[in-house]
C-alpha cells in the first residue's frame, strides 16, 4: 500500500525497503532501504504542519491548480503547491520538529526561484539551509526535481522544515514534495562512464520499461548530446519493445567522451555501450508483427510530423520528427530517409539534434537554386538544400522560447549544417512554429508561412532566408500548427490557378497571393474529417505535381520498438464540384507499382449480403491490398462495406461515409460511388470519387483474420479489382 502522510514521530520509525511509490512524470520518488520518509503530502490536510496565510490552500494539491502550467515530477497524487488562487497569495507552512538522524535531506522541489519563495531548514529559530525552484523568467517548467541538503554537521539536532511564499508576481509560488532523510544524496548524483569514441555511432541499449533519466554525452567538458531515456541494465533481457539507439558522434572520432546518467546511483550496472560504423546495424528489422509494410515508419522510436520534404536529383528527401530514444513523444530530432520513388525508403540516421536553442520541432526544405543564401561556395557543386525549422527551448530543461532556425546541406542532404546566425526569426508570440518555405519566382525571394498562436498564422519574406520581414497575417483558420501554402491549377488548367493555405488538421483556404498579401476567397474548408491524419506537408521542387505526406497520428502498435506511421504519399489537385472548387487527395500513381497480383475472386451471395473471397486458401496473403470498386447506390439506401473485416458505411440519404468514429462527406454521382481502398497491416485509407473525400484510420489487426476480402451488405458492386501488395521492406 502507498504510504500516506504520517506524523514525524512515526516517520522516525519508518525504515523503508521497497515502498511501491506511484510517481507522476519522470521523477522517481523511491525510498531506499534505511531512508526515513518524513512527509509525502498524500493526505487531504497538512496534518501536524502549521499553516499561515492563504497560499497553500486547505491541503496538499492534487497536481496542477487552476490557471497553472502543467505540474509534473511530483510523487504520488498530491504535493505542496502554493499557486492556490494564483501567484498573488502568500503564506508559510511549517513542520513539527524532527531529529536529524541521517547525513542528507532529499526533497522534490520546483516553481519559483525568487528570494520570497523558498524551502527552509530551521534549527531553533535559525535558518540553516535554503532551496528554491529554478524559475524567475517567463517560460520555464513546473517540473519538480530532486534537491539535497548535506546535514552531516547537524546530526542529532532538532529541526523543522518551513515552506515560504512571500512573492506575488510571476513565478511567485513554490512546489515541494517527498521529504526524505537518507544516507545518500539524490541531487547531483550521477552514473558516469568514460569511453573513447572508436566509431561514428554510439550504441545505447534502450529499456522501454526502465525509468527515464536525463543523459548527457560530454566531449572536452562540453555537452554534445542530451536526452531523456530509459536505459537497459546489464542483466535485463530485452523485450520486443526494446532497441539500441545510435547517436552520431562522428565529429569527435578518436576523442574521449563521458556518458553521464543523471540521478542514477554510481553502482547501477547499465548495459554496455558500444560503437558502430553503421547507423542501424545488421539486425533483422521491418519484420515485426505490426510493422506497416508499405507505409513509412522509422526502424525504431517515435515519429510524428513529416519535415523538410524536398525533391532533387531524382531523390525524395524525407525528414521527420523523431525520438531516437523511446517510443513516446520527446527528445525531438529530425530523422532522415531517402527514396527514389516515394515508396522504398532507406533510413540515414538522425540529421539534426537539439542544442542550446532547444529540441528540433517541425519545418520544411527546398532547393536554393539561385544560391540566395551564399552557402554554396563551390561553383561546380550541387545547389544547396536549405531547411527552416523551429527549435523549442522550454521542451528541454533550459533554453529560449520557440524560435525559427536555418540549416543547409552542400552534399545533397547527407549532412545538415546549422546556420551559425540562428535564430533567424526570434520568438514572437505563443508557440510560434512550423515554418513552410517556398521560393517566390515573381518577387525573387523566399516566403515562409508560420503558425503564430491560437488559430492565426502569418507570411514572411526574405532575400536570403536569414533575415525576415512580415508580409501579412492569416487569421481564424479553424486550426493550429503545421501551415503549408502552394498554388494549383483548377481542373488541370494552367491558366486558371488558385492558392491553397493549409493548417495542421486539414482546414484550408482558397485564395490569391500577389507576393505581399494572401486574400482568402473562401471560408475554411475541410480536407480531413478526423481519424489518424494530421500535420501533413507537401514536397518542394516536384515538377508538375503537389505530393503530400501526413502523420497517421494516434495509431497503436503493441509491443513494438517503433510508434506511429505516415500515410501513403498522395497527390493534391483542385477540381470543380457542385459546391465550388475543392481540394482532392489521391494516392500517387507510384503506389500501383507495388501491386503484386490481381486476385481471382469468388462471389458468394447470402442473406446478409455479398462476399468476395480469394480463391487462394492462404488468408495471410491478402492482408495487404489495393482495391478499386464502383458501387451502384439506389435512392437513399445505406450500404455497409468491409475489407478484410474493416467495416465502413455509405449513407446516400445523409451523404456521408462513416468508418469507426470518422464521418466524411460522400457524393453520389450518377447513382454511383467510386472507391479506392488501400489496406496495410495496421491501417486503411479510403478515397471516394477520385479523392473528393478521404479517411485515413489505423487499427490493431486480429491475430487470426478469416474475413472475406470484401463484404457488401447489398449486391451493388458494379466493378471490382483487387490486388495484393508487395512489402517495401523485404524485396
Amino acid at each position: 500500500m502507498r504510504a500516506k502522510q504520517i506524523a514525524p514521530t512515526m516517520a522516525l520509525l519508518l525504515l523503508c525497503s521497497a515502498l511501491p511509490f506511484a510517481t507522476s512524470g519522470s521523477a522517481r520518488a523511491d525510498v531506499r532501504e534505511g531512508d526515513v520518509l518524513f512527509a509525502d503530502f498524500e493526505g487531504e490536510t497538512y496534518g501536524d504542519w502549521t499553516v499561515e496565510g492563504d497560499a497553500f490552500g486547505p491541503g496538499p494539491a492534487k497536481g496542477t491548480l487552476p490557471g497553472q502550467v502543467s505540474v509534473d515530477g511530483y510523487s504520488g497524487e498530491r504535493l505542496v503547491n502554493s499557486y492556490y488562487n494564483g501567484d498573488g497569495t502568500t503564506g508559510k507552512l511549517t513542520s513539527p520538529e524532527i531529529e536529524l538522524t541521517k547525513p542528507y535531506v532529499n526533497f522534490l522541489i520546483g516553481g519559483g526561484g525568487h528570494p520570497g519563495v523558498r524551502f527552509e531548514l530551521l534549527v531553533g529559530d535559525q535558518v540553516v539551509r535554503i532551496a528554491r525552484g529554478p524559475n524567475v523568467n517567463p517560460g520555464g517548467s513546473e517540473k519538480l526535481d530532486w534537491g539535497t541538503w548535506d546535514v552531516s554537521d547537524l546530526q542529532g539536532k532538532k529541526a523543522r522544515f518551513r515552506i515560504v511564499d512571500e512573492e506575488t508576481g510571476g513565478w511567485g509560488h513554490i512546489n515541494v514534495d517527498q521529504i526524505v532523510l537518507g544516507d545518500k544524496k539524490k541531487s547531483g548524483i550521477a552514473n558516469e562512464r568514460e569511453l573513447t569514441i572508436e566509431k561514428r555511432y554510439l550504441c545505447v541499449p534502450i529499456g522501454q520499461d526502465r525509468p527515464r533519466r536525463w543523459v548527457r554525452v560530454e566531449v572536452d567538458g562540453l555537452v554534445r548530446r542530451e536526452f531523456e531515456a530509459g536505459l537497459r541494465e546489464e542483466n535485463d533481457a530485452p523485450t520486443s519493445r526494446d532497441f539500441v539507439a545510435r547517436i552520431d558522434m562522428g565529429d569527435w572520432l578518436g576523442q574521449k567522451m563521458k556518458f553521464v546518467v543523471e540521478k542514477a546511483d554510481e553502482d547501477i550496472a547499465f548495459a554496455p555501450l558500444t560503437f558502430s560504423d553503421d547507423a542501424y546495424g545488421e539486425d533483422d528489422a521491418y519484420n515485426e508483427k505490426y510493422r506497416p509494410q508499405f507505409h513509412f515508419c522509422p526502424r525504431y522510436g517515435w515519429t510524428n510530423d513529416p519535415n523538410g520534404l524536398v525533391y532533387h536529383d531524382g531523390i525524395y528527401e524525407l525528414f521527420f520528427q523523431h525520438n531516437p530514444f523511446g517510443t513516446q513523444w520527446g527528445n525531438m530530432t529530425w530523422g532522415h530517409a531517402t527514396s527514389p520513388d516515394l515508396l522504398h525508403w532507406t533510413e540515414k540516421g538522425d540529421a539534426i539534434y537539439a542544442d542550446r536553442l532547444g529540441t528540433v520541432f517541425s519545418g520544411s526544405g527546398a532547393v536554393d537554386v539561385a544560391n540566395s543564401t551564399g552557402f554554396q561556395t563551390d561553383p561546380n557543386g550541387p545547389a544547396p538544400l536549405v531547411f527552416m525549422f523551429t527549435q523549442n527551448g522550454p521542451n528541454m530543461r533550459y533554453g529560449e522560447q520557440a524560435s525559427q532556425n536555418l540549416a543547409y546541406s552542400l552534399d545533397g542532404g547527407k549532412t545538415l549544417i546549422k546556420y551559425e546566425g540562428n535564430p533567424t526569426i526570434p520568438w514572437m508570440i505563443g508557440g510560434n512554429r512550423d515554418p513552410k518555405i517556398f521560393w517566390d519566382k515573381n518577387k525573387e525571394r523566399w516566403v515562409t508561412a508560420l503558425y503564430l498562436d491560437g488559430e492565426d498564422y502569418a507570411l514572411f519574406a526574405s532575400k536570403d532566408l536569414k533575415s525576415w520581414d512580415q508580409l501579412c497575417k492569416i487569421e481564424k483558420l479553424g486550426c493550429s500548427e503545421c501551415p503549408d501554402i502552394f498554388e494549383l491549377p483548377v481542373d488541370g488548367d494552367e491558366s486558371n490557378k488558385q492558392w491553397v493555405f493549409w493548417g495542421g488538421n486539414g482546414k484550408y483556404l482558397l485564395g490569391t497571393f500577389d507576393g505581399e498579401t494572401f486574400v482568402r476567397t473562401t471560408e475554411p474548408l475541410d480536407a480531413k474529417w478526423g481519424g489518424n491524419d494530421y500535420a501533413a506537408q507537401t514536397y518542394s521542387d516536384t515538377p508538375g505535381r503537389r505530393i503530400q505526406f501526413s502523420w497517421m497520428s494516434g495509431g497503436e502498435y503493441p509491443g513494438m520498438p517503433f510508434n506511429q506511421q505516415f500515410t501513403v504519399p498522395r497527390e493534391l489537385t483542385l477540381r470543380t464540384t457542385p459546391e465550388g472548387v475543392r481540394l482532392n487527395t489521391y494516392p500517387v500513381v507510384e503506389l500501383e507499382t507495388l501491386r503484386d497480383r490481381e486476385l481471382d475472386l469468388t462471389k458468394k451471395v447470402g442473406d446478409s449480403g455479398v462476399e468476395y473471397l480469394a480463391k487462394s486458401s492462404d488468408a495471410s496473403s491478402v492482408d495487404l491490398l489495393d482495391v478499386e470498386a464502383t458501387l451502384k447506390i439506389e435512392g437513399d439506401e445505406t450500404i455497409v462495406v468491409a475489407i478484410r473485416g474493416q467495416e465502413f458505411e455509405l449513407n446516400a440519404k445523409e451523404k456521408t461515409i462513416k468508418y469507426a468514429e470518422v464521418v466524411a462527406p460522400l457524393a453520389v454521382v450518377d447513382s454511383k460511388v467510386a472507391l479506392r481502398l488501400v489496406l496495410d497491416r495496421t491501417s486503411l485509407e479510403i478515397f471516394t470519387n477520385g479523392g473528393l473525400s478521404q479517411i485515413a484510420k489505423c487499427f490493431v489487426p486480429a491475430d487470426d483474420n478469416e474475413s472475406a476480402v470484401l463484404e457488401v451488405s447489398k449486391d451493388r458492386v458494379e466493378s471490382l479489382k483487387v490486388w495484393t501488395m508487395k512489402s517495401v521492406w523485404n524485396q
